[in-house]
């Protein structure tokens, strides 16, 4: 992607997280510390099964109603099937709000370029009341914008971005090594620290429980990974379009 383009990914899934234990909540069951999100900055985390194995994955994005789970395409309603698992009494709304959103990504050097403009170096910026936030899982993948539609054309507009096929977004994350497309086939088929959620910046050793936590730390402690999801694999694994 060069510096004066923009991917719109339509089909990614936004989930509202909200009520008053929503901080709480996430932070029992998820890889990384919801401590971490704030209007500042945003996070990738994942739902892993309770033996540490894949389940979902999301980007986290503090909102004025609560969190924004920026989720992959067609897993938006089993990730919320998964996260009502845990709500018990909470007193937390799960709600799909993926016709509300859309994710849009820019080049990280027009990141920069925003962040200087806006005199802020941090991960996450507010630009016309939108959230751009920069990829923790690889920088050179750039910065997710989430907006309705409406919005993120305006500011398509006011930035004079051009709007490019999305595959190119697809096929850079996978020569980056990062599975972006068919997540649904990774479900339950390798542990966390396998899906490289701790290179992804997805998992928070420090945080305290979560689900698939003991088998996780294990895993880390005995440096028993004996293998990771890698651009081949990737092949095997995802059908792209």
């Amino acid at each position: 992607m060069e510096k004066d383009q923009v991917v719109i990914l339509e089909k990614r899934g936004v989930i509202l997280v909200s009520g008053k234990d929503a901080k709480d909540f996430l932070q029992n069951i998820i890889t990384n510390d919801i401590n971490k999100v704030s209007y500042k900055n945003s996070v990738f985390a994942a739902l892993l099964t309770p033996q540490g194995k894949y389940l979902n994955e999301f980007f986290i994005i503090q909102n004025n109603i609560g969190y924004l789970l920026d989720c992959s395409e067609n897993s938006t309603s089993e990730l919320i099937k998964d996260l009502s698992k845990y709500k018990l009494r909470s007193k937390v709304e799960i709600e799909d709000f993926s016709s509300e959103f859309v994710i849009g990504v820019i080049n990280n050097s027009k990141f920069r370029e925003l962040q200087e403009e806006l005199k802020s170096n941090e991960n996450t910026i507010t630009y016309r009341d939108t959230p751009i936030f920069l990829d923790p899982r690889n920088e050179k993948l750039g910065a997710r914008i989430i907006s309705n539609l409406e919005k993120l054309y305006l500011t398509i507009k006011k930035l004079s971005l051009k709007i490019i096929d999305n595959k190119k977004y697809y096929s850079l994350a996978h020569k980056l090594g990062v599975p972006e497309i068919g997540l649904i086939n990774l479900k339950d088929q390798l542990f966390g620290l396998e899906a490289n959620f701790e290179t992804f910046q997805a998992i928070d050793f420090k945080k305290g429980c979560f689900v698939g936590q003991e088998n996780t730390a294990r895993m880390k402690l005995k440096k028993q990974t004996k293998k990771k999801i890698v651009a081949h694999i990737i092949i095997s694994k995802i059908k792209y379009r």
